[in-house]
């Protein structure tokens, strides 16, 4: 035998990956009342439910992400034992795209859908910036309408409201990728690959800012990290023309435009609504003064006015959509209007230092990604609702309820055969009261079980002895009263919540007791 000692064997450190997260009851539960609110807006504008399955042929989700700079092009990807390339999908619109190609001949067309679920992004991992992350889809396949798009920017402001975020404290932005690719032709650009670097640069303006922006429209940047990210190489002149676009405020042109209509500067208008109605026609004019000569800018602007006086007619005002030449978006399959939604709230973080979170979700038209597979036209708009991004800014808000959920109602074990306490817990299920069994160590005694059930945040615990066994009685101890029992300094009042904290019932009347308690402390799972 050798003298060496066995070496022991080492524990495996958990741990979790950069760029993802753990979510316990509360934020689990946050989440689903968001989606419900989402999907009942969803579905009063007729969108319907589907589901498509988190991976895909890696070439039917083709290659459209925002930020194509890791080795593998920003998504997670295997190959099956056919030696098929499959990836874990980085957003649910290119699985749609898919479905109808596959489904298109048993579809009702303009076909409707919506969609939540997680997204996978194999990026680096940053504040707020998560590889898993859920969002919420609603689509129009088939229509080239622009009520179509208008429509899009509606929902999204109507969910807003549905999620508790008021007017003027949100906006949907809208835009129209037409009006900039329009400038591709005046700026000489010919390379595609080029142009896909500068919309992807103009779409982190309101991350990185102008000086950051300009240094990937140059020669390239350095981020925090060291990494370096090749730019789009464009003269001063053209990088300076794109901003012209993009952050443009053409006051002179407007005040040019308010004299040729003999008005002294700019004018107070009789009707709030008059005023905002002249205010997107005199930017869409001042568009059209800019680019309109070129054919396919003054496309997307016409497409702009269409929508304005669709959205305006339908009563939502510019505190509530809104056109905004800043919005590019940042993926490739954009082929016409595109919109985000943008939350104007600030707060601070749990340091103090201020936080504005922008954008939430956004959307367009992709006129492209369903021809793909079907060699013909099919014309398909959405929306995207990040919804794990709005929920950490609703929760930063105080918008979002984040307490623990109540737990179940526990039956303790204290000495009697297990078959009796497990039928008072199927009793109670069958009310539909949430409850469960002590299943711990059976030598654990009562006060072991009462802690259990306050981990639990129970709002209340069963308890029944051999002495109540045998009278056919049963304890139940209120845990949501007797938590509050702390709080009172009198004595008298003390022994009278004290005893109202713990009540004594017949067997057969279990249930009944503790729905009125529940009732009294307005308990509700879900």
């Amino acid at each position: 035998m050798s003298d060496k000692k066995a070496k022991k064997p080492q524990k495996l450190r958990a741990r979790l990956p950069r760029g993802l997260e753990d979510r316990g009851p509360a934020a689990i539960a946050a989440t689903r009342r968001m989606v419900e609110k989402i999907r009942e807006v969803y579905e009063r504008y007729g969108f319907e439910p589907v589901e498509t399955p988190a991976m895909e042929y890696t070439d039917a989700l083709g290659k459209f992400l925002p930020d194509q700079d890791r080795p593998n092009e920003g998504v997670f990807s295997f190959q099956d034992d056919d030696e098929q390339w499959i990836s874990l999908r980085y957003d649910l619109t290119a699985p749609l795209a898919r479905y109808v190609a596959e489904n298109f001949q048993n579809l009702a067309l303009p076909y409707r859908s919506y969609r939540a679920g997680y997204v996978f992004r194999n990026e680096k991992p940053g504040p707020g910036r998560f590889r898993q992350f859920m969002q919420f889809d609603a689509d129009t396949v088939g229509s080239a309408s622009p009520a179509a798009d208008a429509e899009m920017c509606m929902m999204a402001a109507d969910t807003m409201e549905a999620l508790g975020i008021p007017r003027g404290q949100y906006v949907v932005k809208v835009n129209n990728r037409k009006v900039f690719d329009g400038m591709k032709v005046e700026l000489g650009i010919t390379d595609d690959a080029r142009w896909l670097t500068i919309l992807r640069a103009m779409d982190k303006l309101d991350r990185l800012g102008v000086e950051g922006v300009d240094a990937l429209l140059g020669t390239g940047r350095k981020d925090e990290t060291g990494d370096f990210t090749v730019g789009a190489n464009l003269s001063r002149s053209q990088a300076n023309t794109i901003f012209s676009y993009v952050m443009s405020e053409p006051v002179q042109i407007l005040r040019e435009q308010y004299e040729r209509l003999g008005q002294d500067g700019f004018v107070t208008f009789a009707t709030r609504e008059v005023h905002r109605r002249l205010q997107d026609l005199q930017a869409l004019d001042v568009l059209m003064y800019e680019f309109g000569r070129n054919p396919i800018s003054k496309q997307g602007i016409d497409e702009l006015r269409a929508i304005t006086e669709i959205v305006r007619s339908a009563g939502y005002n510019e505190d509530r959509i809104k056109i905004d030449t800043s919005v590019i978006r940042g993926l490739e399959y954009y082929t016409g209007p595109v919109y985000e939604v943008e939350l104007l709230l600030e707060t601070k973080d749990e340091k103090g230092r201020p936080v504005r979170f922008g954008s939430v979700g956004g959307g367009g038209r992709y006129d492209g990604l369903v021809s793909r597979f079907r060699g013909e036209p099919v014309p398909a708009t959405g929306f995207s609702l990040g919804v794990s991004r709005l929920q950490a800014a609703l929760t930063m808000l105080g918008k979002l309820d984040t307490k623990p959920q109540p737990g179940p109602v526990v039956v303790t074990v204290f000495g009697g055969e297990i078959a009796g306490y497990q039928k008072m817990v199927a009793d109670l299920r069958n009310a539909g009261i949430r409850a469960e069994l002590y299943l711990g160590n059976p030598k654990h005694s009562l006060g072991q079980q009462m802690k259990y059930a306050d981990k639990r945040h129970s709002p209340c615990a069963i308890i029944q002895g051999s002495d109540e066994k045998a009278s056919g009685k049963v304890q139940i101890k209120d845990l949501i009263a007797g938590a509050g029992l702390t709080s009172i300094e009198d004595r008298t009042e003390y022994l009278k919540k004290q005893a109202e904290a713990q009540i004594e019932v017949s067997e057969g009347d279990l249930v009944a007791a503790v729905q009125k308690l529940l009732a009294r402390h307005g308990v509700r799972w879900g």
